[in-house]
């Protein structure tokens, strides 16, 4: 599954792991996304798109899940 979101592009990003003896280790941070059937919300024509949409997309409403 792609961890890409389909409206906003968020995408999984580089990050150090800092330990308390500021040791840095490199990991992988994914955002937050659920593969579902949705349209966006400005779409007038309403068109049903299948991908993966993060959770702060689906929380302000940028995209309307169809059921």
């Amino acid at each position: 599954m792609s961890h890409i979101c389909a409206c906003c592009g968020k995408r999984p990003r580089v990050v150090n792991n800092v330990s308390h003896a500021h040791n840095k280790v490199k990991k992988w941070v994914y955002p937050n996304v659920h593969r579902m059937r949705f349209v966006f919300s400005d779409d007038p024509s309403g068109k049903v798109h299948v991908g993966a949409v993060c959770t702060k997309c689906r929380k302000c409403n940028h995209v309307r899940k169809v059921l």
